[in-house]
């Protein structure tokens, strides 16, 4: 699930290494995260 639009993802390859890491469904929300 997203952090910001709780819109929820699935996990992807390019992701293995950092699945722990990815809290964000895009580059997008990254950038807008709150706080």
């Amino acid at each position: 699930m997203c952090l910001v639009c709780n819109r929820p993802f699935s996990w992807r390859k390019k992701w293995e290494k950092v699945w722990d890491e990815v809290k964000y469904c895009s580059e997008k929300c990254k950038r807008n995260k709150k706080g």
